[in-house]
């Protein structure tokens, strides 16, 4: 079934906080939301990735979240909210107090298809999951034995089609839906589970198993920090040496480095670089602690996976239940794959927010855009770009 087809002058794709952060900007240019944009989200509750993660992570352990435009007026901020609480749970309740006190009119759970050219326009095929569901399955993911949870399963629905033409699209995906996993040999001979980052749930899924933890990130030394008293053994493993640096908290905004190596692999179409390889990792008195007892200490990337573990190129071998890929994502653009906005370095070239490809797409929240704070000055840079070309 398909929904009659709609024009808007803007499709916002994305109501995270790049995402919002535009929204806000053209509301305050006076554009009606439902009437001059529409926002599409696939969650099905406000809080973009973060509504995903794991129920453990407080806001105090996590990279800093900063405050959306105008949220003032709601009265809160990141800064005081109460850090005893899952910090999926504070910022989905902010992010919905945001989205009605400024009448965003958010649709969702809405999955965009596809963005294809339609003349001057462009045209936004998408699949309305509101209405109802059907038959569940379990979802398989890259490898045979890839975790899924029972209650994670995928939602199959008969959902309405429909399509929206637009004169500007901005994508506002982020990277939660773009798991990356780098290949290693024998991934799929192993007996036990690969689980990434964004299928951890809780630390007591691993009670008592072998865990291999690969990653040099905040995610994979918090994981790390979790499994300590309930995991019957652990083991780090980084492609790369860890950078401590001396500092309770990571500013991203602060680390100019990776903010410019960022920035100039957005313009030059090139994958971007990840933003820990750039800033360090901060030696909190929490982590200091887990490094002086052993706990944090990284050992070398393993050389192949083995049915019951991993092996390194000296023949050394861990045993293994589950393998945790704190790996990181990838920028979500699949759906733009018919724009062909792709260049031959593997990226998208994109300066001051917009395509350099074609001017009608932007890009908030990717690359240096990636911290909270970059993509609220992203939200208001596109916006005022949009509106001048109105």
């Amino acid at each position: 079934m398909e929904h009659a087809a709609e024009a808007v002058t803007v499709v916002v794709i994305g109501a995270g906080q790049a995402g919002l952060s535009v929204a806000y900007y053209l509301r305050r240019f006076e554009l009606v939301a439902g009437e001059d944009f529409v926002i599409l989200d696939r969650t099905d509750r406000p809080g973009g990735a973060w509504a995903h993660r794991w129920e453990s992570l407080k806001l105090g352990t996590a990279h800093r979240v900063h405050d959306l435009p105008g949220m003032e007026q709601l009265g809160v901020s990141f800064d005081t909210a109460d850090r005893s609480r899952p910090a999926r749970e504070v910022v989905t309740d902010y992010y919905d107090r945001y989205e009605r006190h400024f009448e965003l009119d958010v649709r969702r759970p809405v999955h965009v298809r596809s963005v294809a050219n339609r003349g001057v326009e462009l045209a936004v095929r998408y699949d309305d999951l509101r209405p109802r569901e059907q038959e569940e399955r379990p979802q398989r993911g890259l490898f045979g034995r890839w975790s899924r949870r029972a209650d994670d399963r995928e939602v199959l629905r008969e959902a309405p089609t429909g399509e929206i033409v637009t004169r500007f699209l901005v994508n506002a995906t982020g990277t939660w839906g773009a798991p990356f996993v780098p290949y290693y040999p024998g991934m799929s001979d192993f007996a036990g589970r690969h689980v990434h980052t964004s299928d951890f749930r809780s630390a007591e899924e691993f009670r008592g198993q072998q865990v291999v933890v690969v990653g040099g990130g905040t995610s994979a030394i918090g994981f790390m920090l979790e499994l300590e008293s309930v995991a019957a053994g652990l083991t780090w493993v980084s492609r790369r040496p860890i950078d401590w640096i001396d500092s309770e908290d990571l500013d991203l905004e602060g680390a100019s480095a990776a903010v410019a190596m960022q920035d100039e692999a957005a313009r030059a179409g090139r994958a971007l670089p990840s933003i820990v390889s750039g800033t360090g990792v901060p030696r909190s008195r929490r982590i200091a602690a887990g490094i002086d007892r052993g706990l944090l200490v990284a050992r070398p990337m393993f050389e192949r996976i083995e049915r019951a573990g991993v092996r390194w190129a000296d023949g050394d071998f861990a045993f293994a239940d589950t393998i945790i890929w704190a790996t990181g994502f990838r920028p979500e653009l699949r759906h733009l794959s018919p724009l062909k906005l792709r260049e031959k370095a593997g990226g998208v070239s994109v300066g001051q927010g917009a395509s350099w490809a074609d001017p009608r797409v932007f890009l908030a929240g990717y690359g240096p855009q990636a911290s909270t704070i970059g993509a609220n000055r992203a939200g208001r840079m596109i916006a005022r770009q949009i509106m001048a070309l109105l």
